[in-house]
């Protein structure tokens, strides 16, 4: 009897009430179109947001609504309506505030009323960032990036979109995400991504990270790269001290006052923000803000970013973010793009029931199948309509997607990427795509397969590189393998040598890897590769400073790596060395210094003839672990992206004499902490200490030797692992106890950005100091002092070294990632 009125009260409820589609356009009293204004049915947390376009639409039951139009800096508008079967349009005209000054008196030398209403701002700041103490929400979020222009080439490549579109006007990104997301005080939150969709990629995930910009927190980090140390918030506690404010005047909305200020920075070349903030009068909250940051805000890699939020009331003590629209504009290298990223929060839930567990270490989480909606079902659940260009660009680049998944456009895209080119085959290098087989091939550039030192003479140092991806996604492959034959050949002593390296990875959650290699090649003494064959070429031909120390072997090596979760990996390998000494053939130089001379190939401070002949077969374990890692999880794995905790790596090596015929007998091991700190407007920290040493030296050569990472050229080398002025291997020891230290404080334009003239360049400083000690009769350090961001990439730096605590050195180095820093072997 239950389920029969069950099923009648159902059918009657369908009967008896109806939806109905309201929809309409906002604009300003000129017509001009009111973006991503905020519609609201009055009195309910119901709602929707109008497009770029200044279009919305609501569906609602049948009955009667008071809607509400709201758009910053405009006057709120109201209109009282009935819904029925029929679809209806609703327009809005908003007209630009009227703010009253009536009861503004500022005498001439008196203080802006505007001062007043920020200090009572900033005495509830505290209060408000702090008053809810956990919520959930839904937000759908709709991200799109477009270029104005672009060029034709870059680096020599021609740019092609392959969209068959020759205009230079083009939407080049397009996104939409419908996510749950879940904060608790002080600062767990959670994204579940419900539904996700990017135009023409039907395998990728949108932009699904709803960050809410709270200008309740003193400092505002705003993605992750425009500045690592953040913004200052116009009402932080200290405000006061970086912006000047102005009263523009006060409306009224719903009975309330609201405060408009103008928002200016007190100096140029501060994180700060410009624009207006509006403040109710009497409980000081945010209701709206409009602020921009702009190049001289200290911004990285975008010119401008506007930032527009609009709160509502949840209830009546406690408001809640409705919209948040961020839109980016930059010009680099000839791209000139903007875009938008609108965030619409709706159905708030100040008190939702959360499992024990539910916030751990998977931050933002892509539920089963979010990105294979259908077009269905985001036609009805999207609270945005979308443009006219906006259904053209899905509608695009989805048949194209179609078209792409055709062997024969496959195989005519292949001989379109494949053709070779001079600046390829010298400069950059090549790579062939077989889009079918889901297989790349790689081939370096001629350039860097060249080398020249006092061993080999010339050499020609090649590798290629085979890639195939086993699994069936297109945008991330958990399944992979790849082939890396290298050969070497040195026109003075005649020597031929080949290896290969083949690596498979794996794993469904966390990542894991086999890694396979053998053959026969050349090492430096300290395997990690301290010089790179590039510039010890330059330093041999030049100056007659051969470095780079070199051995034959033939090798086997077998290395297993595991991710276990919780930020922790594993790994263990083993290798055989069968090491031959190599002695010079070649005295070629460009220049002769009568004050220098090769030096014999083998480390003169260690030995006083070279390396004999040996075998050794060495086994190794590392376990790595950043506590408290969080993670993006997708359906098919999960990708760690950090801490703030350190990283804490745990090293053991041990030489395993007799088998194999292997000469060695020890054992050691090494303890390392690394972490990078923010410190916001101060600059960021990074340190690498290390401890480590030998438990038994019975037998050894130098390659086993504990070695430090010197430097001795102009080009610096890593910078939290090597010593910039240190010679190769002065220090390298078998000792039992070693301490080791690299830190390095980055100011970010701290302290620069005071200097008049100066400041214009947005160099930042740089300091820092490296060091170990070993026992009284051996530890150095180095102090250096540089400037960074020298055309975005450039770092110069000046050092002093100590040895035993008496300077013995300076010098400069100068790096540049990717180009001029110390580079590795293979």
């Amino acid at each position: 009897m239950k389920q029969l009125l069950l099923v009648f009260l159902l059918f009657a409820s369908f009967f008896t009430t109806r939806a109905g589609k309201v929809s309409g356009t906002v604009t300003d009293d000129k017509g001009h179109v009111l973006a991503f204004a905020s519609v609201l049915v009055k009195g309910t947390p119901r709602g929707t947001t109008a497009n770029n376009e200044g279009k919305y639409f609501l569906n609602l039951d049948s009955g009667t609504y008071t809607i509400v139009c709201q758009y910053v800096g405009y006057n709120r508008t109201e209109k009282k309506i009935t819904v029925g079967n029929e679809n209806m349009v609703l327009d809005f005209q908003l007209s630009l505030q009227q703010l009253s000054l009536a009861e503004v008196v500022v005498k001439p030398g008196g203080e802006d009323p505007a001062y007043e209403i920020i200090r009572n701002a900033i005495k509830k700041r505290n209060y408000y960032l702090n008053q809810i103490d956990k919520f959930q929400c839904e937000v759908y979020i709709k991200g799109q990036l477009r270029l104005r222009n672009f060029p034709n080439k870059i680096f020599g490549q021609k740019i092609d979109f392959e969209d068959g579109d020759t205009s230079k006007k083009k939407m080049v990104y397009l996104s939409e995400t419908v996510a749950r997301y879940t904060a608790q005080k002080p600062n767990k939150t959670k994204v579940e991504v419900v539904s996700t969709k990017v135009s023409g990629q039907s395998d990728a995930f949108g932009f699904s990270a709803p960050q809410i910009v709270s200008f309740y927190q003193n400092n505002i980090e705003i993605g992750r790269n425009l500045n690592p140390r953040g913004f200052i918030s116009p009402i932080s506690d200290n405000a006061l001290h970086y912006y000047k404010y102005k009263f523009e005047g006060s409306f009224f909305e719903d009975g309330k006052e609201i405060n408009k200020i103008k928002v200016t920075p007190k100096r140029k070349f501060e994180p700060l923000f410009s624009g207006y903030i509006n403040i109710t009068d009497g409980d000081w909250r945010i209701h709206s803000v409009q602020l921009q940051l702009i190049k001289e805000s200290q911004m990285e890699f975008v010119d401008t970013l506007r930032i527009e939020q609009l709160y509502v009331p949840f209830d009546k003590d406690v408001w809640v973010i409705k919209t948040q629209v961020i839109y980016p504009a930059v010009k680099i290298f000839g791209f000139d793009a903007y875009g938008s990223f609108v965030n619409v929060y709706s159905k708030f839930d100040l008190d939702p029931p959360l499992e024990k567990k539910f916030f751990n270490n998977t931050f933002l989480k892509f539920n089963e199948g979010s990105n294979k909606k259908p077009i269905d079902y985001w036609d009805t659940i999207r609270p945005v309509p979308l443009q006219l260009d906006e259904i053209a660009d899905y509608h695009k680049k989805d048949s194209l997607e179609k078209a792409r998944r055709d062997p024969h456009y496959l195989d005519s895209l292949d001989r379109i990427k494949n053709k070779l080119t001079a600046t390829g085959i010298l400069l950059t290098g090549q790579t062939f795509n077989r889009e079918k087989t889901r297989s790349q091939i790689t081939m370096p550039a001629l350039l860097t397969a060249f080398s020249f030192n006092t061993v080999e003479g010339l050499t020609v140092n090649w590798r290629g590189n085979y890639f195939k991806r086993l699994d069936s996604s297109n945008t991330f492959s958990r399944r992979s393998i790849s082939f890396t034959p290298i050969f070497r050949y040195g026109f003075s002593n005649h020597h031929f040598n080949s290896y290969a390296i083949v690596n498979y990875n794996y794993g469904k959650k966390y990542l894991s890897s086999f890694n396979f290699s053998g053959g026969k090649r050349v090492y430096q003494f300290n395997n990690a590769n301290p010089i790179a064959p590039f510039y010890n070429t330059f330093s041999t031909l030049l100056y007659e400073s051969n470095y780079m120390k070199l051995y034959e072997a033939w090798f086997g090596k077998i290395n297993y790596s595991k991710g276990i979760g919780e930020g922790l990996r594993v790994s263990a390998g083993l290798q055989f060395q069968d090491r031959m000494p190599l002695d010079n053939t070649t005295n070629y130089t460009w220049k002769t210094w009568s004050t220098r001379s090769y030096t014999p190939n083998y480390p003169t401070e260690l030995l006083s003839a070279n390396m004999p002949r040996n075998e050794a077969l060495i086994a190794n374990a590392e376990i790595r672990w950043q506590p408290g890692s969080r993670y993006i999880e997708f359906p098919d794995r999960k990708v760690m992206v950090g801490s703030k905790y350190p990283t804490f790596t745990l090293q053991y090596v041990q030489g395993i004499p007799n088998i194999f015929g292997s000469d060695v007998d020890y054992s050691k091991w090494k303890f390392s902490i690394n972490q990078n700190l923010n410190f916001k407007l101060a600059g960021t920290l990074d340190y690498n200490i290390s401890a480590g040493g030998f438990i038994t030296a019975n037998k050894l050569f130098i390659p086993d030797y504990n070695h430090f990472n010197g430097n001795q050229i102009i080009i610096a080398s890593d910078y939290s692992t090597s010593f910039q002025l240190l010679p190769y291997y002065k220090y390298s020891n078998k000792a039992p106890l070693y301490f080791a230290g690299h830190i390095g404080h980055h100011f970010n334009g701290l302290l620069t950005n005071k200097i008049p003239l100066f400041r214009n360049l947005n160099w930042h400083l740089v300091a820092g100091a490296n060091g170990f000690y070993i026992d009284p009769y051996s530890n150095y350090i180095e102090a250096f002092v540089g400037l960074e961001n020298i055309l975005k990439v450039i770092r110069v730096d000046f050092l002093w070294g100590y040895e035993q605590g008496k300077q013995n050195v300076m010098g400069l180095r100068i790096s540049i990632p990717g180009i001029f820093t110390g580079g590795q072997d293979d």
